[in-house]
């Protein structure tokens, strides 16, 4: 997105809006470099018409009608003092229509991580400077060199194959090595890069711009920002390491959508295996100062608490290096599919390629016969298969098929998304959330609370300056300033809350994703159940301040100023709906699911879509529900249950 001089200064405007800077030690968000930031992230954003949405909100901002519109009087926003633009954004966040809400939301997001995570002119960003928070590290010298050696076409290429994968995460990493072991010839095809060991440490922007997706940002409506891995290996390079198998109650539940297998000795074997190959242990989560808290609070509560099982081998540090792991693992403990399933296909002979955003299926008489791709610089690349393994994540495998012609009612549709929120707590002592264990505590204390297996679960995860912006209210550039200087001293409980109702994926006309989700009334009790519980855990461990992620600014001191009753009440009143109270999702599964029927389902038991026999699905768009946990171990038992059949088909 290349912005005209007006655009940039306008953007200029808002973001030293929120970002001030304090005249001393803190720049503005301008004297940072923030803006050039933000434009080169949303410059990644697939979707053309809302880049075309925000160059005609800057083309208007400094207007006399968005004066008016803004609450301000018919008068220009650069006319306005520092005090009165702030009362300006905080009546979009605070307005009645939630279309308002989502825009505030989407500016405040976009000002706070850039400013967070923008190195700046000195390469070290001086906030990082006043909370203690370390610079990139650069990647280790002793690092070896990558093991994988992917194929980069440069010109138009025309390929053949017994099977074709679409991704090559926690889905496609898995089928990959299935199929490759029971001797077809396989290519995968990933959009995004190769990254290895000496390519981590780069810091959070670094580390969001080449191992994340581009987008889609959030849904559509501004209800949650949406965040997912795009590159070799998808979200196994990314997450948080933790690996929990499907709950039984689960897998019961989607065998009753007509997968009978998922109750079955076939799936529990393909769980087993995936846990023994990933080297799922519980040796390795030892406790850090932000599990603690979570430990500290839930048996002060008298609580459900247990270890978190985690895919890594004996190389984790489990400290310093294990918390930067959201952004790379530099010391290659993590046990994602590049060091696992994708290293076995390549052995086997497996073809990975990179750099390759396919965009279509080709279908003709009811069959897939190949499919097409391009790469970032136009090359065309066409793959002919016997068969496609779509996994290339709930959001772009939907759109991926419908793309590509197929009309089941059911694909795009059933999209889940575990929304995640989280309260802060600061303490006297410092937490460092940004170091220690990945995720080494679970506490599952509300996991069922309508007796049919929806709630909620409590985890923490490190929080890094960047990250953290998603989960945070903004009431003021002071308040915000106050919360980041406190940052070293802060932790964050989860709430990850097991949707019942679900959303939906569409395309619009360029084919780009486009997703819809509105938390229901139902999973929002759940959610404000777990926003309420999880200030009990803050409590209970000894938190001098306890603030939700509402845009209202819901907070107390316990002892000094307010309860958790009045914060429950507050909290109630603040609403969950678009632009509210922030969220993430960080888990999206759900949007091609497998069952019984083509009434119900947009797969059938083998993973075969309805419309065409050969296109099998293997990611998380699989689920026929939420599992209600973190999400990878079943993805990966998924693919390997799949493509077992598949191969069995094939040969």
């Amino acid at each position: 997105m290349e912005p005209t001089a007006q655009q940039r200064a306008a953007l200029g405007m808002i973001c030293d809006t929120f970002l001030p800077g304090d005249g001393l030690t803190l720049p503005a968000a301008t004297e940072l470099g923030a803006v050039d930031t933000i434009f080169q992230i949303l410059g990644r954003n697939p979707r053309e018409a809302e880049k075309k949405q925000l160059a005609m909100l800057l083309g208007l901002w400094d207007s006399r009608l968005t004066g008016l519109l803004t609450g301000s009087g018919p008068r220009k926003f650069s006319t306005l003092s520092q005090e009165q633009r702030e009362q300006a954004l905080l009546r979009l966040g605070d307005s009645g229509l939630a279309p308002v809400r989502a825009i505030f939301q989407a500016l405040k997001q976009a000002s706070l991580l850039a400013y967070n995570v923008t190195p700046g002119p000195t390469g070290t960003n001086p906030l990082w400077k006043e909370i203690g928070y370390p610079a990139p590290t650069g990647p280790l010298q002793t690092a070896p060199k990558p093991a994988l050696a992917p194929l980069r076409y440069t010109e138009s290429t025309t390929l053949t194959c017994d099977v074709v994968i679409v991704g090559s995460g926690a889905g496609g990493g898995t089928a990959a090595a299935v199929l490759a072991a029971a001797g077809l010839d396989v290519i995968v095809l990933e959009r995004g890069n190769y990254y290895d060991d000496q390519d981590f440490g780069g810091g959070e922007l670094a580390g969001l711009t080449s191992l994340y997706a581009a987008g889609p940002p959030g849904s559509a409506e501004g209800q949650i920002t949406l965040v997912s891995g795009s590159c070799l290996g998808g979200g196994t390079v990314v997450n948080w390491s933790t690996s929990l198998p499907t709950p039984d109650r689960v897998r019961q539940e989607w065998a009753e959508l007509g997968a009978k297998q998922f109750a079955e000795d076939e799936y529990g074997d393909a769980l087993a295996q995936v846990s023994k190959r990933i080297g799922v242990n519980v040796e390795r989560s030892p406790l850090s100062k932000r599990d603690a808290v979570l430990e500290r609070g839930a048996l002060a509560l008298g609580w459900d608490l247990d270890t978190l099982p985690r895919n890594v081998s004996d190389a984790c540090d489990a400290g310093i290096e294990c918390g930067r792991c959201g952004y790379g693992c530099r010391l290659g403990a993590k046990q994602s599919t590049t060091k696992t399933w994708l290293a076995d296909a390549a052995a086997s002979g497996a073809r990975l390629v990179v750099d390759a955003d396919v965009r279509k299926i080709e279908v003709k008489n009811g069959r897939a016969e190949a499919v097409s791709a391009r790469t970032a610089d136009g090359a065309e690349i066409t793959v002919r298969a016997r068969a496609v393994v779509v996994a290339a994540g709930a959001i772009q495998t939907p759109a991926l098929l419908k793309r590509s012609g197929l009309r089941n009612k059911n694909i795009g549709r059933y999209l889940r998304l575990h929304p995640a929120a989280a309260v802060f707590g600061v303490f006297d002592e410092e937490i460092r959330g940004w170091e220690g264990g990945l995720q080494t505590r679970i506490s599952r204390e509300h996991a069922d609370l309508d007796g049919n297996g929806y709630g909620v679960i409590y985890e923490t995860g490190p929080i890094h300056p960047g990250l953290a912006t998603g989960f945070l209210s903004w009431r003021g550039a002071a308040a915000h300033r106050a919360t980041m200087l406190d940052f070293a001293r802060s932790d964050a409980i989860g709430i990850i809350t097991r949707d019942r109702d679900p959303g939906t994926v569409s395309i619009d006309k360029a084919g780009e994703a486009i997703v819809k989700y509105k938390l229901s009334d139902y999973d929002a009790g759940h959610l404000h159940t777990g926003i309420v519980g999880a200030a009990k855990i803050l409590e209970a461990a000894g938190a001098q301040r306890i603030v939700s992620g509402h845009q209202a600014g819901v907070s107390y001191e316990p002892g000094v100023r307010g309860s958790i009753d009045e914060f429950d009440a507050a909290a109630k009143a603040a609403g969950y709906g678009p632009g509210q109270c922030a969220m993430g999702a960080l888990h999206i599964m759900g949007s091609a699911r497998m069952g019984g029927s083509p009434e119900l389902s947009a797969t059938n038991p083998d993973g075969a879509t309805w419309d065409v026999a050969n296109i099998v699905v293997a990611d998380g768009s699989s689920f026929p529900t939420a599992p209600g946990v973190n999400p990878m171990v079943s993805i990966e038992a998924i693919a390997y249950m799949n493509a077992k059949r598949l191969a069995a088909q094939l040969s």
